[in-house]
């Protein structure tokens, strides 16, 4: 089994701080398992609330759940939202018999309702599939090209994690969207999907999406709420400053797991992947989430010009601004836009991330640094 230790620590660490933790991510992204090994650590109570039996048992969920000790997990709460009023007075009772930890497929609604039914109760902890960090640098080309759902990228071989993949996302758009409030038909939603992976990397246009699917600009807004809601899609928002230049102010857009955006796209191999015209904008993504895996999405932005100049990530820490850039080569080199956005945002330093293997400087303050190495940046 592949150790998953930075989200348990964080897991256990937030069931110790607080009554209600909530897990979110993903179906199929690991969330039960991990779960499930906390709970025979710690002990307690666990339910699957898509089991009619578990359903049974919570007929009457006040005094059911009120007379549990331990950890309490309920995994799928999305489909009993209502048990989140009857825990939010358990998780108030002083001598505290009882944590619960919930455990969700990505919602919208049900983080809205966890944030107004828990409201200072709760902690979040999200779940993504498998990072570098977790499988080891010399898995990375596997990595990045079956994606970090498990039953993908632990398929027998590539074909198999292909058909995985293609039956997730059919899957994804026959039964979990409605699930997820969106009954629109799934034939619409995947032609939107498939264009958001045709655009991988690139800035949002809302009204373009719209004439393409003969959508209005707040329809396209709503659907993509709910992608996003659910982590198939990132949307990276734009950096604002009092700059006289004219900066873009839409967001850029990414598939987040690169195993479901190779599959929308039907790149069935790594060497096809690696041809591809969609290759840089793919390990962009993939490099990205990996970042965002170590580092957290709190304070990271697009910046951008009109005039052509951008970095894929800026992220803002104690005050201090540092550059990220992803750059699909074996031997990256200082870009114009590097230099721009450094003088234009005072940037600390800029880290290009690239497949290579070693790290070094090609610029005062430009370093180029292996994905494989992303956690050892020091951001500060």
């Amino acid at each position: 089994m592949i150790s998953r230790k930075r989200h348990e620590n964080l897991l256990v660490t937030s069931l110790k701080r607080s009554p209600v933790t909530t897990l979110l991510g993903p179906r199929q992204c690991g969330k039960t398992t991990l779960a499930r090994k906390i709970w025979t650590s710690m002990g307690g109570t666990f339910l699957d609330l898509e089991r009619r039996s578990d359903q049974a048992r919570l007929e009457n969920p006040e005094l059911f759940l009120g007379s549990l000790f331990g950890l309490v997990v309920l995994d799928e709460v999305q489909r009993m939202p209502s048990l989140l009023e009857v825990i939010r007075p358990l998780s108030d009772r002083e001598e505290r018999p009882a944590t619960f930890l919930l455990l969700g497929s990505a919602s919208p609604q049900l983080v809205k309702n966890a944030s107004e039914s828990l409201a200072g109760r709760t902690e979040f902890v999200d779940l993504s599939g498998f990072s570098i960090e977790e499988i080891g640098s010399s898995n990375t080309e596997k990595l990045w090209f079956r994606g970090g759902f498990p039953k993908a990228y632990l398929a027998e071989n590539d074909v198999s994690s292909v058909v995985w993949l293609e039956a997730f996302t059919r899957t994804f758009l026959e039964r979990d969207l409605p699930q997820l409030g969106c009954f629109t038909g799934s034939a619409l939603i995947g032609r939107l999907w498939m264009m958001l992976a045709s655009i991988q990397g690139q800035v949002l246009n809302y009204s373009s999406l719209g004439r393409s699917l003969a959508l209005s600009y707040k329809t396209i807004q709503k659907y993509l709420d709910i992608l996003e809601g659910a982590f198939m899609i990132r949307r990276i928002p734009p950096w604002f400053s009092n700059s006289c230049k004219r900066l873009v102010k839409s967001p850029k857009v990414y598939i987040r797991d690169s195993g479901i955006l190779h599959n929308l796209l039907q790149i069935e191999s790594p060497y096809l992947l690696k041809g591809h015209i969609v290759a840089g904008a793919s390990w962009e993504g993939f490099a990205l989430e990996q970042f965002f895996n170590v580092f957290g999405n709190r304070n990271c932005y697009f910046w951008g010009t009109h005039q052509g100049a951008e970095i894929d990530l800026i992220c803002i820490r104690n005050g201090r601004f540092y550059g990220i850039e992803a750059k699909f080569s074996e031997t990256p080199k200082v870009t114009r836009s590097m230099k721009i956005a450094e003088e234009e945002l005072n940037l600390e330093h800029i880290w290009v991330l690239y497949p290579g293997h070693n790290t070094y400087r090609i610029d005062t303050s430009i370093t180029v640094c292996p994905l494989s190495c992303i956690q050892s940046l020091p951001l500060s």
